[in-house]
Formats: C-alpha cells, structure tokens, sequence
C-alpha cells in the first residue's frame, strides 16, 4: 500500500466519523418515565384509572352471573304451581338465588292476593334488582367525563409552568425550562383521554349487559303472570 491509498483511507474514516457525529442520538422513554413526566395530575389519573378497572371486573362478574339462567327454571314453576306446590317452588327459587328466582319468589309469596298487588311486588323486586347490578356503574360515567378535563387542566398548569419559567430566564431563554411544562402539558392531556375512553367503553360494555338483564327480568315477569292467569 502506498502513501496515497493511506491518505485516502485516513480520509474515508474521518468522514465516517465526521458524519456519525452528526446524527442525532435517538433516546427512548418508557412509558412509566414519560408519565411521572406529567407531575400530580398523572397521580390523580392513574388512581381513577385503578378504581374504573376495579369497577368493570367486579360489576362484569356479577352481571355475568345474573344472566346465567336455566331454560326448565319457568318450567318447573310452572308445574309446580298446578300441582298446588307452592312450597317446592319456593324451595327452587331459593336454590337458584338469581334475580329471576327472587322475583318470582316473591310473586310466589304473594300469591291469592289481587294480580294487580302481585304484578307491582314483582316489578318492586326486579327495579331493586336491577339497581343493586347498577351500583358502581354511574361512577364509570363520571370517570369518563372527568377524566379528559382533569387532563386539560394538567395542559393548562403545564403551559403555565412554561411561559412562567420562560419569563423568570429573561434572556438567557434555554429549551431546558420550557421541557418540563411542556412534557406535563402533553402527557397529562393524553393520560386523561386515555382514562376517559376506557372508562366509557367499560361504562357502555357493563350497561349493554344489564340491559339484557332488565329485559329478561320483564319476560319472566311476564310470563310468571300469565301462568297465574290460566285457567286452573
């Protein structure tokens, strides 16, 4: 190799290097790093966050649980109260313990009583039903509204942390004392949105399945009615 192949690979590996030098240096940021970036607020929002989480589990087992039904439990009732066996069919509904059962248990209890005072203990037992399935779910509501707002004021404190600690620097105006206002201002408007969204769709997941639940509580209903209404 001569003095000017030498030359020239001496050149090539400055270049290299030169040229490395001036890309950037790409950082990553985990997500746990980027949220404690969004100061208080992001407390604030990963504690709503637990309590919709906590909610949906729990209102989704119950839900799910009242709307287990078994095809032949109208069926046999409905055997039962021909045979005049109103006591065997008592014992079923509390074998059972769904809200059906209840319901008609308590249609069964009120039984040679006028139908209009039956039809009311059964509608009075299926709305007490029903709310004990809602308890919980109006908070997911409120959690979905609040959510995204709570991260809109974490925008505003953010941006006013920037423009306040952008005026105390006067001229000596560096990125550095905008950063942090500007990361909690981002990353708390996405923290809220998250929230919210997850919170509505668990909100409109959990009132899907109840509704189901309120219209086979008027179905039974109903037809527990029409057995009374027979002809013996």
């Amino acid at each position: 190799m001569n003095l000017l192949q030498i030359q020239e690979a001496v050149n090539d590996l400055g270049a290299a290097a030169a040229e490395t030098a001036t890309q950037p240096t790409e950082f990553k940021l985990s997500i746990l790093e980027l949220a404690t970036k969004g100061g208080w607020i992001m407390i604030l929002l990963a504690v709503l966050s637990i309590i919709a989480v906590y909610i949906f589990i729990e209102r989704y087992i119950a839900v799910s649980r009242a709307t287990k039904y078994d095809n032949s439990f109208m069926e046999r009732i409905r055997e039962y109260m021909k045979d005049g066996k109103l006591d065997s069919a008592k014992a079923l509904c509390r074998g059972n313990s769904t809200p059906i059962s209840r319901m008609i248990e308590k249609g069964l209890s009120r039984i040679g009583r006028p139908l209009g005072d039956i039809n009311s203990a059964i509608e009075n037992v299926g709305n007490l039903e029903v709310a004990q399935l809602e308890r919980g779910v109006s908070i997911l509501a409120m959690i979905a509204s609040a959510a995204p707002m709570i991260g809109f004021l974490g925008t505003v404190t953010g941006m006013i942390r920037a423009f306040y600690n952008m005026s105390m620097a006067g001229n000596n105006i560096d990125i550095s004392l905008l950063s942090s206002g500007i990361y909690e201002a981002m990353v708390t408007t996405v923290g809220g949105l998250i929230v919210g969204i997850f919170a509505y769709f668990f909100h409109a997941i959990l009132s899907s399945k109840i509704q189901k639940v309120v219209n086979l509580l008027e179905a039974k209903a109903t037809e527990f009615m029409d057995v009374l209404n027979e002809p013996a």
